[in-house]
């Protein structure tokens, strides 16, 4: 590529509300940074760039034929299902994402969530609030139970990254790990620990976090028949992807008390609608899908998809999602 390239963010502030410059990536090409982009505007956005750049925008397959001028996509994300990866791979567009910035971040968010769902921090705030530990007679007072997760087990299906570190600090609050991945290779040398198939972890967890890919095989695999196998003590955590559970088996699982509470940072459609079962479950907790969204996380992402334009332009792409 002799002149500068034509690089096209396509939803920048998912990434940059304002507290992440785009300094680094403006150095590589001519930018164009959209807030949003909807699907219809997406072709005319495209037309003449070089290089992609999405974090949740859906590149379908026909899009991508009607763009013969585009030559690399990067995905903003660890997650790469909003591109068509097999259209572009046949269109000779490599996709690459960002593999590792929200490790920590994530993680830490799903403890966050599994720890309100132990202690109702916000619930027993608002009720002092509202007076009722001036009027309760006593010291002390709780609406909810109060769990200790010393000695419980946790599940965690899906084991790269995120699920190594989620389950490293679950082994700090004392407790057994039990974790179900396709590839099982490198245990965690933590005592407790114990490789396990899903019907295991619904079984044997006391809290069962998800931390996998969405896949044809993955989608939906938390349903009615998975949440019958949890006890009826367990929370079910979701920070990956929405279309893992059926919401509606969970919602049902929910009101029938068949499991104690859940939390989700994602839905099978962002934003949500308003007609999401999961908004009138007992015991659920959502959150905007924002587990990600720490400036530290934020502005990793943006260093290493500079870094995926950079050795773009170099002639060797890293990160590609779709090189085979």
């Amino acid at each position: 590529m002799t002149s500068l390239p034509r690089i096209v963010i396509l939803d920048g502030a998912t990434l940059n509300p304002g507290d992440n410059p785009w300094t680094e990536i403006q150095s590589l090409g001519t930018v164009e940074v959209f807030g949003l982009s909807t699907t219809d505007e997406l072709e005319s956005r495209l037309a003449d760039a070089d290089i992609a750049i999405t974090n949740k925008v859906t590149l379908g397959g026909d899009l991508l034929r009607r763009l013969p001028g585009l030559k690399f996509i990067t995905v903003t994300a660890t997650g790469y299902d909003c591109v068509d990866v097999a259209a572009a791979r046949e269109l000779g567009i490599p996709v690459s994402n960002v593999p590792t910035y929200g490790t920590d971040s994530v993680s830490q968010f799903a403890f966050a969530q599994l720890l309100e769902l132990c202690h109702r921090v916000s619930l027993h705030d608002a009720a002092v609030r509202n007076g009722r530990w001036q009027t309760c007679g006593s010291f002390s007072f709780w609406l909810t139970p109060q769990i200790e997760l010393a000695g419980l087990t946790m599940g965690i299906i899906g084991f790269g990254r995120i699920g190594r570190r989620t389950g490293a600090l679950a082994n700090a609050f004392g407790m057994r790990v039990l974790a179900a991945d396709q590839w099982q290779h490198d245990p965690p040398d933590y005592d407790g620990f114990e490789w396990a198939d899903a019907d295991r972890v619904a079984s044997e967890a006391d809290a069962v976090l998800l931390h996998c890919n969405l896949t044809d095989e993955s989608r939906g695999m938390i349903d009615a028949s998975f949440l019958a196998r949890m006890k009826r003590s367990a929370f079910l955590i979701n920070a990956s992807r929405g279309p893992l559970v059926d919401e509606a088996a969970l919602a049902a699982a929910l009101n029938e008390d068949r499991i104690a509470g859940a939390a989700t940072d994602v839905v099978s459609i962002e934003p949500i609608r308003d007609d999401n079962p999961l908004l009138g479950a007992k015991n659920m907790l959502i959150t905007p899908h924002m587990a990600w969204s720490t400036l530290a996380a934020r502005k990793r992402m943006t260093s290493t998809t500079a870094a995926n334009i950079r050795d773009f332009l170099a002639g060797s792409p890293q990160n590609v999602v779709n090189s085979k």
